[in-house]
């Protein structure tokens, strides 16, 4: 089984069921499947709604807390983010929690094939954004990386055996740059600040209009506390060398720390998404995701 398979997935007549139970005032004249990922089935009822449905049970903590969080922080920062307003309750046919939120327009960069020019473009914004959020508070408990992201112990050897996975299913040979930054990576310290992070902003989740500007951040199921750098996957993984300048001067000065965990969790990330896009079936992704890697390796 792999790992991205989910243990219920709610497909459309589930998913009307639900809604119309719940939320009668939503008519369902439109419904149509927005996207898969691991943690989610999400569905687009009436070009208005966005529904989201959890596939695995470990998520349900993350999702409560966008129940709970998104609201706060919608407000304060300088790009939308899903507000879940229509929030469903477990029922007999469906044990798991779930929300709907407006609709936010927006394509994924897989969807968007980006020159340089256009990537460039992605830095300030992304910049700003982060800046913002990593500023904040929120009125509440949040989990401290509750997946590791930041613990080196953990993810250096993620990473080793994700390049092994590549080399095998004859994606990606890592070059000797790629396991230098992984072995730089294993002499970090345990980080020492946290913020209000993200956590999974990688190429899924940043939604960008047709010029590349983008649009929204989306999937915030990993949001916590945790050091800025696990961030920073789309700095490497996104952005040539002049947009990576101006996300510094939008965003600040950044630590070393910051860029090297970010770096290596790039890595991780872009290959976990070229794998998932071998074996999916989705060329467009495995693209993007291999260009993800061949732009980290390059400072």
């Amino acid at each position: 089984m792999q790992e991205w398979a989910p243990e219920v997935r709610v497909d459309e007549g589930l998913a009307r069921r639900l809604i119309a139970d719940q939320f009668p005032e939503v008519e369902q004249r439109s419904f149509r499947l927005l996207g898969e990922g691991w943690d989610n089935t999400v569905w687009l009822v009436d070009e208005e709604w966005v529904f989201r449905f959890p596939r695995r049970e470990m998520v349900i903590p993350g999702l409560l807390n966008e129940i709970a969080f998104l609201p706060q922080l919608a407000p304060r920062l300088p790009l939308p983010i899903p507000v879940p307003t229509l929030v469903g309750e477990p029922t007999g046919d469906f044990r798991w929690p779930f929300h709907g939120a407006p609709f936010l327009p927006g394509r994924e960069l897989v969807d968007t094939p980006l020159d340089d020019d256009a990537r460039n473009r992605v830095g300030r914004p992304l910049g700003e954004f982060l800046r913002a959020l990593h500023s904040l508070d929120v009125d509440g408990d949040l989990p401290v990386d509750p997946v590791r992201r930041a613990d080196m112990t953990f993810r250096v050897p993620k990473t080793r055996e994700r390049f092994r996975q590549l080399e095998e299913l004859g994606i990606w040979t890592a070059p000797a740059t790629a396991h230098e930054i992984v072995e730089r990576a294993a002499t970090l310290e345990p980080p020492e600040r946290t913020a209000v992070v993200h956590g999974d902003l990688h190429l899924r989740h940043l939604l960008v209009h047709g010029n590349g500007a983008p649009a929204a951040v989306i999937d915030w199921i990993d949001l916590s506390r945790n050091e800025p750098g696990v961030d920073l996957v789309l700095y490497w993984a996104t952005l040539p060398a002049e947009g990576r300048a101006d996300f510094a001067d939008a965003y600040g000065p950044v630590e070393e720390a910051d860029l090297a965990r970010g770096r290596i969790l790039a890595l991780f990330i872009c290959g976990t998404l070229a794998v998932w896009g071998r074996v999916e079936g989705i060329p467009a992704m495995e693209r993007e995701a291999l260009g993800g890697l061949e732009r980290t390796l390059h400072d």
